[in-house]
């Protein structure tokens, strides 16, 4: 039990921390049931998948399943699915 909070506790302070590390633009949209579910589906299975059930643009979609490679990036897609951030991809700085 101990080790299941520990291992929670440090995975919300890493999510939390992420977004600092990108150094990227867009608006975060509402936070809600589908989202959460995206943010799940983006961590756990593949990123890139999140951001196609929030309906965001094509190019974002390919830029996180591209990215997906990289371990740590599916913690960034993870937030970046639950909060249903908006715009952010190449074009915009990613």
């Amino acid at each position: 039990m101990k080790k299941a909070l520990s291992l929670l506790f440090v995975f919300a302070l890493l999510l939390m921390s992420t977004p600092a590390f990108a150094g990227t633009h867009g608006t975060n949209g509402k936070v809600s049931a589908r989202s959460i579910g995206a943010g799940a589906l983006s961590l756990l299975i593949w990123p890139g998948i999140g951001q196609a059930v929030n309906d965001q643009s094509y190019e974002k979609n390919v830029t996180h399943a591209v990215l997906g490679l990289t371990g740590i990036f599916r913690i960034w897609s993870c937030y970046d699915a639950v909060v249903d951030r908006q715009g952010g991809v190449w074009k915009n700085r990613i």
